[in-house]
């Protein structure tokens, strides 16, 4: 184990501790679920200005230029890549069933699909019992699961809404599962991995981008407040991801 890869897995355990001591289980330490209101609405403010100049500018010429079925092959690839993190997490919540099922997806998809440009196992699902549809589990859900509490909502710089455990659970993904960034921290940095896995990074990001310009309108209609509005959508649906409940769970395009 190279010293440097000692130094990344101390830094995260280190960060789940500090976690666990400062986020009660019920957050009963934070009544108040965001004391750090005037600094996130400035990186809010911040984040609007940088998406309203660069990346919706960027998704729209995007959307312009990808014909729709190339869209929906570059979406499905890099769900693809996100069902490694969620079969990850689904095993570490021992929720077996989702795990089997976001493994299964990842083989089937990978391979009968082109590296997971087809969604072949989501046409399974819709053709059989058998049931191959999508999963949402990530490391601060598996952290929610085992009662650790969300902690103050942040707004991060660029990434936009999270919290005190979500940020941790972006960090674990970000160092263990997924597989556009693991590489860069657990293994040397060549410029050959760098001049892939970053191109794929802002890829993956820009059509996350694109995929929320259609409910954009509808936000800004629907919102007095904007910041308090995705504020109060992004908490509640984490809620209901951490209990399995996406029923109650307000749509990602609220909050994103």
């Amino acid at each position: 184990m190279t010293n440097l890869l000692r130094i990344k897995i101390f830094t995260v355990t280190f960060a789940i501790l500090l976690l666990t001591g400062c986020a009660s289980t019920n957050n009963q330490e934070y009544p108040d679920p965001d004391p750090l209101e005037s600094m996130n609405r400035a990186v809010f403010e911040f984040n609007e200005m940088l998406d309203d100049n660069v990346l919706e500018p960027a998704a729209r010429g995007y959307r312009h230029v990808v014909p729709d079925p190339i869209e929906l092959l570059i979406g499905n690839f890099f769900s693809n890549l996100n069902d490694v993190v969620v079969a990850a997490n689904s095993l570490l919540q021992l929720n077996f069933e989702s795990a089997l099922a976001s493994g299964t997806r990842v083989l089937i998809n990978t391979t009968f699909g082109m590296f997971g440009l087809i969604d072949i196992a989501s046409d399974i699902t819709m053709a059989s019992d058998v049931n191959l549809n999508k999963r949402n589990e990530d490391f601060g859900q598996t952290m929610g699961r085992y009662g650790i509490g969300s902690g103050p909502y942040l707004v991060l710089p660029f990434l936009g809404p999270s919290s005190v455990r979500d940020v941790v659970g972006i960090g674990v993904d970000g160092f263990f599962a997924d597989p556009v960034t693991t590489g860069i921290y657990l293994n040397s940095v060549d410029t050959l991995d760098t001049a892939i896995r970053v191109p794929v990074a802002a890829g993956r990001a820009l059509d996350a981008r694109a995929q929320l310009l259609d409910a954009e309108k509808t936000l800004e209609e629907a919102a007095l407040d904007k910041y308090e509005f995705i504020r109060d959508a992004y908490m509640q649906r984490r809620e209901s991801l951490v209990n399995n409940d996406d029923t109650n769970a307000p749509d990602e395009a609220d909050w994103d």
